[in-house]
C-alpha cells in the first residue's frame, strides 16, 4: 500500500468543499486506499488554520478538532524530520517535502504552486485530482 502525504491546505479543502477532490481523496484514505503520513508540527498547523474564527463559516471548531483527532489516531504519526532542506520559494512548504521523504512517501499530495511547480521526483509533488486519477489507475 502506498504512503502518503497530504498538505494541510488539502486538508482543509476537504472540510470546506464536501464534494470536491480533496474530500474525494480523503474518503480514498477512510477506506484504505492509502496510508496517510502525518507528523505533530503538520496537525499543530492543521488545527491553528482550523480554529481560525474565518473557518466557523464551513467547520465548528468542536468538528475541526475532531477532524484533526481523527488524523492524529488513524494515520501514521511520524516524528517531525529534523533535516529540512530548502527546496520551495516558501520555506514554511519545505517540511512537508522532508517528511514526505522520511515517511517513504510515493507522493506528496499539494495544492500549493510553491510545491506543485517544483520538478521533484523524491516524491513527486501532485495535486488532488492527478493523485486521484493515479490512485485510480493502482486500484
Amino acid at each position: 500500500m502506498i504512503r502518503v502525504v497530504i498538505d494541510p491546505g488539502v486538508l482543509i479543502a476537504s472540510l470546506i468543499t464536501p464534494g470536491g477532490a480533496p474530500a474525494r481523496m480523503v474518503r480514498a484514505w477512510f477506506d484504505g486506499m492509502f496510508e496517510l503520513v502525518v507528523s505533530p508540527h503538520l496537525l499543530d498547523e492543521l488545527t491553528s488554520t482550523l480554529l481560525r474564527p474565518k473557518f466557523r463559516r464551513w467547520v465548528s471548531a468542536d468538528d475541526a478538532v475532531v477532524f484533526v483527532e481523527t488524523l492524529r489516531l488513524a494515520a501514521i504519526v511520524i516524528d517531525d524530520p529534523t533535516d529540512v532542506e530548502p527546496v520551495s520559494r516558501d520555506p514554511d512548504d519545505d517540511y512537508l517535502v522532508a517528511l514526505a521523504r522520511a515517511a517513504g512517501a510515493a507522493v506528496l499530495v499539494s495544492g500549493d504552486a510553491d510545491l506543485t511547480t517544483l520538478d521533484l521526483r523524491d516524491p513527486p509533488i501532485v495535486d488532488p485530482r492527478r493523485f486521484l486519477s493515479t490512485l485510480e489507475r493502482l486500484t
